[in-house]
Formats: C-alpha cells, sequence, structure tokens
C-alpha cells in the first residue's frame, strides 16, 4: 500500500457534529469515543456530537477532539480493509499519525494534546499574538516582508501550506503590519483567522518547554508505517524521532507543501485524508493538481473511496 498515504488534519478543521454519523454507524467508531471519554473524565464525544461549537473551539478542547475524532475515522477505514504506506499530520494531526502508526497509544495522545492545547493557550495572553493567512504571495517575497514587518516584534511563517497558501504568526501588531507589505508585494488576500493563540512561531516556546517534560516522560514505540513529519518534511522511523518532531514542532513552522511533495516522489498516488473537513484534500490540488485526494469523516464518505 505505499501508494497511498493517510493524511490526518489539525485544528480548525473541527465542528459540531463531526464523528456522530461515524459513531451511530460502526461500533469500531463508536469504542474510540468511549475509550477516549473514560481517558480523558469527561464527555468528549458529547462535544464532538453535539457541540457547542465555542467549547469544541477551546484550544483545549479541539485538540483531543480532533484526535479522538481521527482514530475514530481511521478504525473504521482499517476495518474496511484499507491500508497505507505512509502517514502525515498537520500540525496537531501529527499525533493522530503516530498513533495510526502505532508510535503511540490513543490514551497516551489524547493526554499530551490535551495539555498541549492548554500550554499554547497559556503561552501567550489573549490579543497579544495573530496568525493569518497570506494567498498567492508571489513567490521570493515572504522573508523581506517578514523582516520590515518586525519592527522588533515577533512574525514568522507558521504553516507553508501550498505554493499559493502560507500561514504568518507572530506578535499582533507585527502581523498586521505584514499583512498590508504582502498586499502591496502582490498578494492576493491576506486574511486574519479567527484562532486564538499564533501558533508555530517562536512565541510559543514557553508552551514547549512545558510540553517537553510530557513527552520525555510518554513511551513512544518504533512506528510500523514511516511517518513524514512537519519539523523536517523527512520520514521518521523511531520513537526518539517521532517525540523529537513533536517537540520541535511547537515552535516552528509546518512544512506541509514540502511533506506533500517527499510523499509524490517516495511514489504515493493517493492520499486520504482521516477525520473532519476537507482542507488537506484542498490544499494537495493546490500542491499539484495531478495529486487524488479524498476525505474520509462520514459514514457516507466510504461509498467515495471504494469509487
Amino acid at each position: 500500500m505505499a501508494s497511498t498515504a493517510f493524511l490526518f488534519p489539525g485544528q480548525g478543521s473541527q465542528f459540531a457534529g463531526m464523528g456522530k454519523t461515524l459513531a451511530d454507524t460502526f461500533a469500531s467508531a463508536r469504542r474510540v469515543f468511549e475509550e477516549a471519554d473514560q481517558v480523558l473524565g469527561f464527555p468528549l464525544s458529547r462535544l464532538c456530537f453535539e457541540g457547542p461549537e465555542e467549547e469544541l473551539k477551546l484550544t483545549e478542547n479541539t485538540q483531543p477532539a480532533m484526535v479522538a475524532m481521527s482514530t475514530a475515522a481511521l478504525a473504521v477505514l482499517r476495518e474496511q480493509g484499507f491500508e497505507a504506506g505512509y502517514v502525515a499530520g498537520h500540525s496537531l494531526g501529527e499525533y493522530s499519525a503516530l498513533v495510526a502508526a502505532g508510535s503511540l497509544t490513543l490514551a497516551d495522545a489524547l493526554k499530551l494534546v490535551r495539555k498541549r492545547g492548554r500550554y499554547m493557550q497559556e503561552a501567550v495572553p489573549a490579543g497579544v499574538g495573530a496568525m493569518a493567512a497570506l494567498l498567492k504571495l508571489p513567490a521570493g517575497k515572504l522573508e523581506a516582508i517578514l523582516r520590515e514587518a518586525a519592527q522588533g516584534e515577533v512574525v514568522a511563517a507558521a504553516n507553508l501550506n501550498s505554493p499559493d497558501q502560507v500561514v504568518i504568526a507572530g506578535n499582533a501588531g507585527a502581523v498586521s503590519r505584514a499583512m498590508e507589505l504582502a498586499k502591496a508585494a502582490g498578494a492576493k488576500r491576506a486574511v486574519l483567522l479567527p484562532v486564538s493563540a499564533p501558533f508555530h512561531c517562536p512565541l510559543m516556546q514557553p508552551a514547549q518547554e512545558r510540553l517537553a517534560a510530557d513527552l520525555n516522560t510518554t513511551a513512544f514505540a518504533a512506528l510500523s508505517i514511516p511517518l513524514v513529519n512537519n519539523w523536517q518534511a523527512r520520514e521518521v522511523q523511531t520513537g526518539a524521532e517521532a517525540r523529537e518532531g513533536l517537540f520541535q514542532q511547537v515552535p516552528n513552522p509546518v512544512h506541509w507543501a514540502e511533506s506533500i511533495r517527499y510523499l509524490a516522489a517516495r511514489g504515493v498516488e493517493r492520499f486520504i485524508e482521516v477525520g473532519a473537513g476537507g482542507v488537506l484534500t484542498g490544499l494537495l490540488r493546490n500542491i499539484d493538481p495531478a495529486l487524488k485526494g479524498v476525505k474520509f469523516g462520514e459514514a457516507a464518505d466510504l461509498d467515495k473511496l471504494a469509487s
């Protein structure tokens, strides 16, 4: 199955109602949500299935909710006979990918991301940081824009998602200046993102330091399926490499377009987005129109996989 890769989405793809059709239809998905409720000691499944949206959007809830959702979808896929030769996850999705690869148990992944969400939220006071998407910024312009916008503050590339989409993060003032400079440099749009913290930039170093202790006391097994990580967009197969990747990704950018190109160069022809939404499937087309992607997060999506 080297020609197939499972991709796992990150924060921002969540929505109230996610996972409900899977849990209603498949006992394997239902069991994953039941385990998540038990591990965390509160009804995470109800938050996924019913909301409220505002509570689901809280970072420390969103992160375990997305891991549970992706793992439930994965359980159904495997039950239906689908397997992959590679896995990758966007930011938070890397935890789901490591569960898929057998490096992390679901229980450990849920506990880690619950804390990760809290640490990220607490790293930067509300209103201090911001994130923005720069769309169709001409090539070669980004570094100069970030340098000019900083003015003693932090602003950095956070998600290198596709040739047409770069997300930046940092201090709110610096992000705002970068948005104006990007538009002046020819970007089609610069859009402020509705996020609660400036992820994947140096302002997240306090969260990284707090998470280190949790990562170091968690068991990471060797991977049964190779993972292409966010930090370096390279293949990792040992538990130590997996742990280091999760540590390094917190204040560093997500090299998503590079990761997808790496997978394509290794012969991956089919990408299955495992979990909520279809953000990663949409990015695939922008990275390379020849790449084929399909999402699986609802019971009805099985029909599309079969075609």
